[in-house]
């Protein structure tokens, strides 16, 4: 391939990213409107605009740990070439095309990761990932929902002890105020977080065509700002599928519950940015809204909804490698 071809390849794919970046805000926009919009602190296009506003502030925050463990600390370095960036978004763009399609919550992030992880294996084997990366990203699947239940039942508890005496309606009036803070935090997060993968592909991307030096400590800051803007593009578009299930079919929330939901999410977003782990925003707010239901009755929660969200969350390493290995072999015939 000569020289022209191949920069128009690597801006393709830039491209390709982009729109990635962009599908994963409008299809993760539930995860920071749902409960802001089902509780009615907010209107739909009121929430998205709010939302989006804080995706790109998160670039002023949090320092580029994520990108660096997507760059970097997955594969082996020399594996990555534009056939394994091609089959990783591919496979990554499918999954969430589909599962925004059946209105299912499934997490962005580790339909990239498990691209990444297919068209890799179909290159080189399984040889050429690197264990450290893969293993923490591993365990934050079962971590971060964990967390997030964990804080948004402890917080829904505390606040139920702190107001026991107030009234009901002085409460709403409180958390409607509240909930706006706590939802500007939980998008604050999930730009954070979610950004910086997108950012971490092209890197990788970049210095696999040797646009970028492996030795830089950062990658390009028009790479950062695309991603920021994309992304938040795309939670202003919202992927109004998904907000029915995150904000009423798991469990009916109250101003009180979002806020709760919210606060406890966005605490273990900030938790995992901060430590490089690119985490799903979506099971990190599923698990926080489990939590804050599980704390009124068992059955506040609707076992069989969060079970069929579980599903989609096992499935969706595998499944985006597997079509991630396929769209790789099919590269390797178009360019």
């Amino acid at each position: 391939m000569d020289t022209q071809a191949a920069l128009w390849v690597v801006i393709l794919l830039v491209a390709l990213a982009l729109a990635f970046d962009f599908m994963n805000g409008f299809h993760d926009a539930a995860n920071s409107i749902a409960t802001v919009v089902s509780t009615g602190v907010l209107k739909p296009t009121q929430a998205v605009a709010f939302a989006a506003f804080f995706n790109f502030v998160a670039i002023f925050i949090f320092h580029l740990s994520v990108a660096a463990t997507v760059g970097k600390g997955i594969v082996q370095p020399g594996v990555v070439d534009t056939h394994v960036v091609f089959g990783a978004l591919l496979g990554a763009i499918s999954w969430n095309v589909i599962t925004w399609y059946y209105g299912i919550p499934s997490s962005s992030s580790h339909a990239l990761i498990g691209g990444i992880v297919g068209a890799v294996i179909a290159k080189s084997g399984a040889s050429a990932l690197l264990s450290a990366g893969i293993v923490k990203t591993v365990i934050f699947i079962f971590v971060s929902p964990m967390l997030g239940f964990l804080l948004g039942s402890l917080m829904m508890v505390l606040v139920a002890n702190l107001f026991k005496r107030s009234r009901p309606s002085k409460v709403d009036k409180w958390f409607r105020r509240l909930q706006l803070i706590s939802a500007g935090a939980y998008s604050l997060g999930h730009g954070g977080n979610d950004a910086q993968k997108t950012i971490g592909i092209i890197w990788m991307l970049l210095v696999a065509t040797g646009y970028v030096s492996a030795t830089d400590t950062s990658p390009p800051t028009w790479t950062i700002v695309c991603c920021y803007m994309a992304i938040g593009f795309g939670t202003m578009f919202g992927g109004w599928r998904i907000v029915k299930t995150m904000g009423q079919k798991i469990t009916k929330l109250k101003p009180v519950g979002g806020f709760c939901a919210e606060t406890g999410g966005a605490l273990t977003l900030f938790l995992a940015t901060a430590l490089g782990i690119p985490v799903s925003t979506t099971h990190t707010i599923t698990g926080a809204i489990v939590g804050v239901g599980s704390t009124q009755r068992a059955s506040a929660v609707r076992w069989g909804v969060a079970g069929n969200i579980v599903w989609a969350w096992i499935l969706t390493i595998p499944a985006s490698g597997f079509v991630a290995a396929i769209a790789y072999w099919v590269s390797l015939q178009l360019f």
